[in-house]
């Protein structure tokens, strides 16, 4: 496991417009507890889809969306900032910005093509550039099925360059109670590959591994 010396202080977030919202959000709340500053990008799909598949109503502008983001994740004053769709001087959009991650989450097929592409059309492709060209971390979270040829063609070409794809697919050998506890089974992958700590669910293997050190 990685030292603590590597674990980010910023992470970027974008919402687009796939289903699961939920994923995104919990993810939100999670970064802000673990004391990370989170920039966020919000596609205008997203805004439907949060508010078709939560109780969640987005503002529609980026001040008023910052305000309710950051009561939702209980975050500080400035800890959770807004960037709206062209705002071309945000910290993402450019590779002399601060160094961070990006997680996408949920990913659309469609902003699988851009990124793949290397299209830059909005602040939120511009930042998965941003992210390939740098090499810094970049999480794609898909939902969709089936997946077509084309959307799997985007996922080799993006993991080729270095691009983690991860799919909202729950297992269930934690023997979930809940919806939460699946998507909470989403967020703890996403968290332990920014090496950011988390209590969600337990890791493979650890009850097997403490069983023989008190054996």
């Amino acid at each position: 496991m990685s030292n603590d010396h590597n674990r980010p202080t910023t992470v970027n977030l974008a919402f687009t417009g796939a289903s699961g919202a939920q994923y995104g959000l919990r993810l939100l709340q999670c970064l802000v507890s673990a004391g990370c500053r989170v920039n966020v990008m919000v596609s205008r799909a997203a805004q439907v889809v949060i508010a078709t598949e939560t109780d969640l109503k987005l503002p529609g502008t980026p001040p008023a969306m910052q305000e309710t983001l950051s009561a939702y994740a209980g975050a500080e004053s400035g800890h959770v900032l807004v960037f709206g769709r062209e705002d071309w001087f945000a910290p993402p959009a450019s590779g002399s910005g601060e160094k961070a991650p990006l997680v996408v989450c949920p990913c659309s097929t469609g902003t699988l093509s851009a990124l793949a592409t290397g299209a830059s059309n909005n602040l939120i492709e511009r930042a998965g550039d941003v992210a390939l060209k740098e090499r810094r971390t970049l999480i794609l979270v898909p939902r969709e099925a089936p997946f077509s040829e084309v959307h799997l063609e985007n996922m080799l070409k993006l993991t080729r360059m270095g691009a983690v794809i991860m799919p909202a697919s729950p297992g269930f050998y934690h023997k979930p109670q809940s919806l939460g506890d699946l998507v909470d089974f989403i967020v703890a992958r996403i968290l332990d590959h920014l090496n950011l700590p988390q209590d969600l669910m337990p890791r493979w293997g650890e009850a097997r591994a403490e069983d023989k050190r008190k054996g």
